[in-house]
């Protein structure tokens, strides 16, 4: 059996346990939240260091991908250090493959029509996979980075555009504590709406669930939401304020979907490689291989 384990920067209210059969091998799956405690966090991993098979950081990013570059997060790293035999994995080793095929996959199938739509993502700089998809696809989409990452007031609505504010605002943001611009501990429980309009105007809300939990308005009616590391109560959030459809890019284990860290950290085990030595391309041939769909969800009809 192989063991994953998530240490997040998140909610310990979101702690939770599974276990999964993929591609012939059981998967004992955790994750363990430190409410923000980063040095919590290290100590987590430097006690169970050797004795998993991947750890996943969850909470945080360790890279971002903008026009081309990749930018590295000097907290996440140190945090990451803890590990000196257990390879750590942050998600977004497969964003850039997994999401751009799930965007596919909803458009392919006819499940969720992007064409013509007004697409809300509301951080790119992580999701840049999902961003060119989005833009591939035919959808009008703002990106909420400056908004909801620093609480400026501009939407950034083109690729080279968000391409030139990473630039500018990548070397900085990488370099200052994550819960500056990103909701950890407690913090990703509250609400408090910011830049209501372009969520309201949008016909598809995406990206990081913790931006968007954070952020959103009172009501959500007739949107369709295509995120992950949603919870049982977290569907439930969403199904009061009205959203219809729910996609998550992980699928469903055990009765929510974890964060992309975690599924990374299966890919990796199963290659028997480091997560650094994976190309693109074995990453989409191990995702072939055990056949992850994306969970679609009504919520209201």
């Amino acid at each position: 059996m192989k063991h994953i384990i998530s240490i997040s920067l998140g909610s310990s209210k979101r702690n939770h346990q599974s276990f999964a059969s993929i591609a012939g091998e059981t998967f004992a799956i955790s994750r363990i939240g430190t409410d923000g405690n980063k040095e919590e966090a290290k100590r987590l991993i430097q006690v169970m260091d050797g004795s998993v098979d991947v750890f996943g950081l969850g909470g945080t990013d360790l890279y971002i991908y903008a026009g081309g570059k990749r930018y590295t997060f000097r907290e996440t790293a140190g945090i990451a250090a803890a590990a000196l035999q257990t390879p750590v994995v942050d998600g977004s080793g497969i964003k850039n493959t997994l999401e751009r095929r799930v965007i596919r996959y909803l458009a392919d199938n006819g499940l969720v029509q992007f064409r013509d739509k007004s697409v809300l993502l509301v951080c790119a700089m992580d999701r840049f996979g999902m961003a060119e998809t989005l833009v591939e696809q035919g959808a009008y989409v703002v990106f909420g980075d400056l908004m909801f990452g620093l609480g400026l007031p501009i939407a950034i609505k083109t690729l080279p555009g968000l391409a030139n504010w990473a630039r500018v605002v990548a070397p900085i943001v990488t370099k200052l504590p994550i819960d500056i611009f990103y909701p950890v501990g407690l913090r990703q429980q509250e609400n408090k709406p910011r830049f209501q309009n372009y969520f309201q105007s949008a016909d598809i809300i995406a990206g990081d669930f913790h931006y968007i939990r954070r952020n959103m308005p009172d009501t959500l009616n007739n949107k369709i939401v295509i995120t992950n590391t949603v919870t049982a109560q977290d569907i439930e959030l969403l199904r009061e304020r009205g959203v219809t459809m729910l996609v998550t890019t992980t699928p469903d284990m055990g009765g929510r979907s974890y964060g992309t860290n975690i599924l990374e950290g299966i890919l990796v085990a199963l290659s028997g490689k480091p997560p650094g030595t994976l190309s693109v391309q074995e990453y989409e041939n191990i995702l072939d291989k055990i056949n992850i769909k994306p969970r679609v969800e009504t919520l209201l009809h």
